[in-house]
């Protein structure tokens, strides 16, 4: 017979001992037992499994409308339930294997066992339980990896094989399993970061007692500390000298001063917005630049308006403190605006104020402080006489709210009632001579 390629004679020489360990078990009376104790470990999960799903089930699961910490824990548990049978399985074949290292004074099988029922939670846990996106493909390319070598007793011999692996890079150089544990680790830290943020800042955002500003400044503080302690936990889990933050701060100052300028000050500029008040998430604003929009977030960098057309502008910080600033502060506040019309110049004039102010006195966003409606005389126009009528809402008169085409309703339907007309432009032409003599 022909000799086999290279690879080929090195694959069969590591899986030689496999093979020779598989028929030991075989041919071993302690194996057997072992086996016996694992299906008997199994079939007893499963009992276990059966008859205490249901109970758990229902002492697990809360109202459906339950918004409470207490029964938002309960359906956080609920969600491992199915991890039920392969750690039962685990649990009674750790008894077992105590069982055969008193008797038999071995226990590989058995232990081989338990690193498969380890294996099968894993993978449940990454299929079934996990929903996330990013934690579910580090499960994926991670976990159950790690459990399948694990489980055939080659995780020690892969470990020992990356960390031998080394990537010279200039004057330093690091071993494949650290590049993979760096990669690791640092995910699952700034994930949980991330996670954190978004939990604090959605308590923040929810209590309503404190300004707006307020919530905006205390969640920014929040996110600046998480992602800090995450940055510092994580240098410290790698084993990295904190000394580096010297290093890194340098770096931080030189790149402020070469090119990060304009950054540093949108960051600066966020916090001063952010503790004066003077805008906040709401507030319809109106910037030199043409910039106009309702304040939809507040970022460290910039303030991102959304117009009522469905756009979103992103304007830097900077320029909300170094240019000037229109608020027509959506959040609240009054607004002035007016409605101009004309009458003809054979209407009694006199009663016009009296008979606009009370129409527009009805519309029910129009507000009676800090001014009620006043119609004022404006000029005597071409076509008619000029009015205009002042009025004051909370909001701005755009997007779904649209007050003075409402107002211009109210004035026409009231002078149509009170039979005043509504000019149209016209010109009177004077034809001088005999029409007859210009024509031949």
């Amino acid at each position: 017979m022909n000799e086999l390629p290279p690879f080929l004679s090195q694959a069969l020489g590591y899986a030689q001992p496999a093979i020779d360990l598989a028929l030991s078990w075989l041919t071993s009376a302690a194996a057997w037992s072992q086996f016996g104790l694992l299906v008997a470990a199994f079939l007893a999960a499963r009992f276990a499994c059966d008859r205490s799903t249901p109970w758990l089930t229902k002492l697990l699961t809360p109202e459906e409308d339950a918004v409470s910490v207490f029964a938002k824990a309960r359906r956080f548990v609920l969600m491992f339930l199915p991890l039920l049978l392969p750690l039962l399985a685990y649990v009674f074949t750790a008894i077992g294997e105590e069982i055969t290292r008193a008797i038999f004074d071995s226990g590989a099988v058995i232990a081989f066992g338990k690193r498969v029922f380890l294996l099968l939670a894993a993978r449940i846990l990454v299929q079934e339980i996990i929903q996330d996106p990013f934690l579910k493909l580090l499960g994926r390319y991670v976990v159950i990896p790690v459990a399948a070598l694990n489980a055939l007793g080659l995780l020690a011999v892969a470990t020992e094989r990356l960390e031998t692996l080394v990537i010279p890079l200039g004057n330093l150089s690091f071993s494949i399993l650290f590049l993979v544990r760096f990669l690791v680790v640092a995910s699952v830290i700034f994930w949980l970061g991330r996670w954190s943020n978004d939990q604090s800042a959605h308590y923040i955002q929810k209590q309503q007692d404190m300004r707006p500003a307020t919530r905006e400044l205390a969640a920014k503080a929040a996110e600046f500390t998480i992602f800090g302690a995450a940055f510092l936990i994580f240098l410290n889990v790698m084993g990295l000298d904190l000394r580096l933050l010297t290093v890194l701060g340098g770096a931080i100052g030189v790149g402020l001063g070469f090119g990060l300028q304009k950054i540093a000050s949108n960051y600066i500029s966020g916090i001063i917005l952010l503790l004066e008040g003077q805008a906040t998430v709401g507030d319809y604003v109106e910037l030199d630049g043409g910039e106009a929009g309702t304040i939809h977030k507040m970022t460290a960098r910039a303030v991102i308006l959304e117009t009522y057309d469905g756009r979103w502008i992103l304007v830097p910080n900077e320029d909300f403190i170094t240019t000037r600033v229109v608020n027509f502060s959506d959040q609240g506040s009054a607004n002035r605006y007016e409605a101009a019309f004309s009458v003809g110049y054979d209407t009694d004039i006199n009663t016009i104020p009296k008979i606009i102010e009370t129409a527009v006195a009805k519309h029910p966003e129009v507000l009676a402080q800090p001014y009620p409606p006043d119609c004022e005389l404006r000029s005597f126009g071409e076509s008619g006489i000029d009015f205009a009528v002042e009025f004051w809402v909370n909001g701005v008169d755009d997007g779904s709210k649209k007050y003075t085409s409402d107002i211009l309703f109210l004035i026409w339907n009231a002078l149509r009632d009170a039979k005043i007309e509504i000019p149209y432009p016209q010109q009177v032409v004077h034809i001088k001579g005999d029409v007859h003599t210009r024509a031949r």
